[in-house]
């Protein structure tokens, strides 16, 4: 492991002049901090976290704001974070949001004022409350969703593209009347899954309709009762994508009450591998987030935000996996 000192003899520097430059000190030349950045990166050395962290009286503790601390995708994201912060001396307070801008701007506050060296959230909508911890100089990542109007470090997922995918394989399939339930308005992954819905229509030059298509929060009782409404139309729906697994576990309640069977009646497929996916009959076809990758290239760049604020910010961009299976797959529809 290498050591403050060999970042110092490479950049042929004094140590308090890498501890410095790694801190973002303003009292460094630029050049001379540039040149300790890349001696760092070069050896591969990770700062002291908790011992930094002591030195700017922080705590060694990263919070991680997720949006629904009950949807696996967000459990998975969180271990990666957890398994990261870890190797490194950090803990990890976990804060569940709900989806509720007034309980995560409550949680920001808290990490305010209990010094953490930093902040991983998946913002709730359209407004937050990061602006503060900019102005206090504390190291902030968001995760699936980007922060509105703030330039900061991102981890996200292409879901647009991987909806498009996932309304492409429907059609392939042979469905004929592929409906949409997505999350709020405004919620920037219910958006773009909507979006590439419609663009996997067009590229198979179909028309969307709304007749097909209903928003509503991302849990399963609001999919349950967006479910109901399309099922009970003239001409119903004969597939259904939908945007998460907290959404499916409401569909598929609604599809048991109607006598309806999934994959025979209607194709279904889903955002997020949860692990009773492959269980139900049908198993569900799912798009498959990485989530843990999520988590931990999150906490990296955390991390690295934490030794360095000055740090121009990068926004990582992961791609989703569909996983064709009987829900959406039938011998007959081939």
């Amino acid at each position: 492991m290498p050591t403050i000192s060999d970042v110092a003899a490479r950049a042929g520097v004094s140590t308090a002049t890498v501890s410095r430059a790694l801190n973002g000190k303003a009292t460094v030349d630029p050049d001379l901090a540039a040149r300790v950045r890349t001696a760092a990166t070069e050896l591969g050395y990770q700062p002291n976290g908790p011992a930094r962290a002591l030195r700017r009286q922080e705590a060694a503790v990263v919070a991680l704001i997720i949006s629904d601390v009950e949807n696996p995708f967000f459990t998975a994201l969180a271990r990666g974070v957890e398994d990261v912060a870890h190797e490194v001396g950090y803990s990890v307070v976990l804060c569940n949001s709900d989806e509720n801008a007034d309980k995560e701007n409550r949680y920001i506050d808290i990490a305010i004022q209990e010094r953490v060296a930093g902040v991983i959230l998946s913002p709730s909508g359209t407004a937050t409350s990061v602006a503060k911890l900019a102005n206090r100089g504390t190291a902030y990542v968001a995760v699936d969703r980007p922060l509105p109007e703030q330039d900061s470090d991102a981890v996200l997922v292409d879901t647009r593209q991987a909806a498009k995918q996932a309304t492409a394989h429907l059609i392939a399939q042979g469905y004929e009347r592929i409906g949409c339930i997505t999350g709020p308005a405004g919620v920037r992954t219910a958006d773009d899954r909507l979006a590439g819905y419609r663009d996997g229509l067009k590229a198979a030059k179909r028309r969307s309709t709304t007749r097909l298509v209903r928003r509503s929060e991302y849990k399963a009782a609001g999919a349950h009762r967006a479910a109901l409404e399309l099922l009970s139309q003239a001409e119903p729906p004969d597939a259904l994508l939908i945007a998460n697994s907290a959404m499916a576990v409401g569909v598929l309640q609604a599809l048991q009450e109607r006598g309806i069977r999934a994959g025979r009646e209607v194709g279904l497929v889903a955002f997020d591998d949860a692990p009773w996916a492959e269980l139900v009959d049908p198993p569900l076809s799912v798009v498959a987030q990485p989530a843990y990758e999520i988590g931990t290239v999150a906490a990296r760049l955390l991390l690295a935000r934490i030794a360095d604020n000055s740090r121009p910010p990068t926004t990582t961009t992961l791609g989703a996996r569909l996983i064709e299976r009987a829900s959406s797959v039938q011998l007959d529809r081939r």
